[in-house]
């Protein structure tokens, strides 16, 4: 039994050995083929999507009164010119129909006087009245005219105080918020009441928060690509048209905001306030062997990968030279159609 067990131990053994050698020659590589690629040197940023300088409006009320109706929600598309909220006008509809009196009543007298201005100098001219009786006659018309000059100026006021009533949208967009409901009382004594905020959603921006260390590498006119997290595989395009001078710290992080004008929207609705990343474009090369840096290995300072001639796995020393975030230029030791071994 003794013999036997000893000859089980040996077979066991043996095949463990084999198969070990086995797994070994037939290790997989995870290759990738070298070829030429376009290497692109960015700045990284977070940014957020905001409306531009003047496409987000709050619409106030430069007159008093209650909120008769109200004829927008959040959400609602309008059009400039269009009614949003109308205020109770019986008040000032009251002071206006009592100027437009006031206005008829001195246009009658004006005609009036003017009859007399006439009459008392034809009268004059043949003798028949005094100098001081004409000069009445174009007194009271001259005054009649003042009169009437008032009281149209008065009618003009009146109309645009009324007019103030209706609440008209002064830009077309979207309503982003209501700030107040009917039968609600506004008072415009000292400044405008908000009724409601109208943003033009064709009139975005980025603001791209870039940090200190890369500020230096921004400037106007480079083109730029960003992404949203609602099209996470959408690289939307734009381009830097201004930087601001003045520096935004946050956490002792030292930031500057450079606008980015959205130039291609890829067909999709994008928002305000959406948390973008963006990439500000410095420059390219093109037509250069580039590789993943995962598969260089550093040893006394230079660098080498593996690559896979026939089954087996031979080391090459690379000089490398410009890289971004997941590519590194090969400038020496690879040539195109090379197997690149990433799993050594």
């Amino acid at each position: 039994m003794k013999k036997f067990y000893h000859i089980f131990i040996f077979i066991l053994t043996v095949s463990l050995f084999v198969s070990c050698s086995s797994e070994n020659e037939k290790k997989q590589y995870e290759t990738i083929s070298i070829n030429q690629k376009t290497i692109k040197n960015t700045v990284v940023a977070t940014g957020v999507i905001k409306p531009r300088v003047g496409a987000e409006v709050r619409v106030g009320s430069r007159a008093s009164g209650i909120v008769k109706k109200l004829f927008v929600n959040v959400g609602d598309r309008v059009k400039k010119g269009d009614m949003l909220a109308k205020l109770d006008d019986t008040e000032l509809t009251a002071q206006y129909n009592q100027v437009l009196a006031n206005l008829e009543n001195a246009k009658t007298n004006l005609k009036y006087t003017k009859q007399e201005k006439e009459r008392q100098e034809t009268l004059l001219a043949k003798g028949f009245t005094s100098q001081q009786n004409y000069d009445i006659a174009v007194k009271n018309y001259e005054m009649a005219q003042a009169q009437f000059a008032q009281n149209n100026a008065s009618l003009d006021y009146s109309k645009i105080q009324l007019d103030y009533t209706n609440i008209i949208a002064p830009v077309s967009g979207v309503v982003a918020s209501v700030s107040t409901q009917e039968g609600e009382t506004v008072t415009a004594m000292f400044s405008a009441p908000t009724f409601v905020t109208i943003i033009d959603t064709s009139r975005l921006e980025v603001r791209a928060y870039v940090d200190e260390t890369d500020i230096g590498k921004v400037f106007t006119g480079q083109k730029a690509g960003f992404t949203v997290d609602t099209y996470s595989d959408i690289i939307f395009e734009g381009k830097v048209v201004s930087i601001y001078p003045k520096a935004e710290i946050l956490d002792n992080v030292v930031n500057y905001d450079v606008i980015i004008e959205i130039t291609d929207k890829k067909g999709k609705t994008l928002r305000p306030e959406m948390t973008t990343t963006v990439n500000i474009l410095m420059d390219s090369l093109n037509n250069v062997i580039a590789i993943p840096e995962k598969a260089i290995t550093k040893e006394n300072g230079e660098s080498f990968v593996y690559i896979l001639e026939g089954e087996k796995p031979v080391k090459r020393k690379i000089i490398t030279g410009t890289k971004n975030k997941s590519l590194i230029q090969v400038v020496s030791g690879l040539k195109i159609n090379d197997k690149l071994i990433l799993n050594k």
